[in-house]
């Protein structure tokens, strides 16, 4: 297993798990925004609450949950190790000119992205995810248990009833769409998949998912805001 270790440590094995675990964390986005929608319905939340109840205690959810914060910190970790490398690999370069190529300012701020979109992951969490483990939320009845369940959407609901946090989410969430952009058709290049004709549809692809994603997640505190 030697060759897998050596592997995984250059640059390119670096890049590559970048890429398999960005596509991970892409998907996750998808079915996440899906769940997030149900805040919508005009039904007192009993929608959201029956989807957070069943994303935290069906058995195969939580396994992927537990893949899925690994996932985001090994991709957060080889991003900043390979924003180190590039800039010691800039630094160690006397030739190299003094103006950046759009390569690499684009890859600068996918790094600067990252960080931003990482503290807002920590945030995201501790406001909202760690409240309910802690089993600090009341709890309400909805039709689909014989049982009470947590109530996670009082939090959301008065979280996006302060305009200054509906601001932050959503700049942060513009942020997330950027980050999207460069990273959907970036990975399909590291792992290959680069073609003179594949590569224009997989960057209109990711143009349209990550606005989708943008959009999408920022509709939600902007309609909530207006609405209550």
């Amino acid at each position: 297993m030697g060759w897998l270790s050596k592997f995984l440590s250059s640059s390119i094995g670096q890049k590559v798990i970048m890429s398999l675990t960005g596509l991970f964390l892409m998907l996750f986005l998808v079915i996440h925004l899906i769940g997030n929608l149900q805040l919508l319905k005009d039904d007192g939340g009993e929608a959201f609450n029956t989807y957070a109840y069943f994303m935290t205690h069906n058995p195969l959810i939580k396994i992927v949950s537990i893949s899925l914060y690994a996932f985001i910190l090994w991709h957060a970790f080889q991003g900043i190790r390979l924003w180190q490398s590039n800039r010691a690999a800039r630094g160690n370069d006397k030739y190299a000119v003094s103006h950046t190529r759009s390569s690499e300012t684009a890859a600068r701020n996918m790094a600067w992205f990252g960080i931003i979109i990482f503290i807002f992951i920590i945030l995201h969490l501790w406001q909202f995810w760690l409240k309910m483990k802690m089993g600090v939320l009341p709890e309400v009845s909805v039709a689909a248990y014989d049982h009470p369940v947590q109530n996670l959407y009082l939090p959301v609901a008065e979280a996006f009833s302060n305009i200054l946090y509906v601001v932050f989410y959503v700049v942060c969430i513009v942020v997330v769409g950027f980050h999207l952009w460069h990273g959907f058709w970036s990975a399909f290049q590291t792992l290959g998949i680069n073609h003179p004709r594949y590569t224009p549809l997989i960057k209109t692809i990711g143009y349209i998912y990550s606005i989708g994603m943008a959009v999408g997640f920022s509709i939600i505190p902007i309609v909530m805001y207006f609405a209550r």
